[in-house]
């Protein structure tokens, strides 16, 4: 009946009930009352939607870098304000329709950053894009002289 209940999730495509109640057939897992079991495989499917679907957000992004904000160097040289980039990783400005405009000299870490920002938002599950401007601008350019230009604008 084990083998059918298993067969039955991945036809279901709960992949993460599936895993967790193979790994409770285990002799050394834990004997779960039916509702902690029950309990159990819920928050493994719940846990492993949301991280399939950070994933998805994160890969669609096609960000330069795989960054966090907690690798930000914060050296008192590069005068970032600790406060400001922590702010936006609430990723607030995002419910509030705002923009963050990320300026500096070469090599100052404004994609990294701009990089980190956007896996958080991923992870909070907005959709992202990641352009550098010269990618952007030729996107917008490609899109001007075929007609999508406002198709183009509209997803941004």
């Amino acid at each position: 009946m084990n083998k059918q209940t298993l067969e039955h999730m991945k036809q279901l495509r709960l992949y993460g009930m599936y895993r967790a109640f193979n790994s409770s057939l285990s002799p050394q897992s834990i004997n779960y009352i039916s509702d902690e079991l029950v309990a159990y495989l819920i928050q493994s499917e719940w846990d492993d939607r949301q991280d399939r679907k950070i994933e998805r957000l994160t890969k669609a992004a096609r960000f330069r870098y795989s960054a966090v904000m907690e690798a930000i160097d914060f050296d008192p040289s590069r005068e970032l304000d600790k406060n400001q980039i922590q702010r936006f990783a609430s990723c607030d400005f995002i419910k509030h329709k705002q923009d963050i405009l990320d300026t500096g000299s070469t090599g100052a870490g404004k994609s990294y950053m701009a990089s980190a920002i956007g896996h958080q938002a991923c992870s909070l599950g907005y959709k992202v894009m990641y352009f550098n401007t010269n990618k952007l601008f030729t996107m917008l350019k490609t899109s001007k002289a075929d007609g999508s230009c406002l198709k183009q604008i509209n997803k941004l």
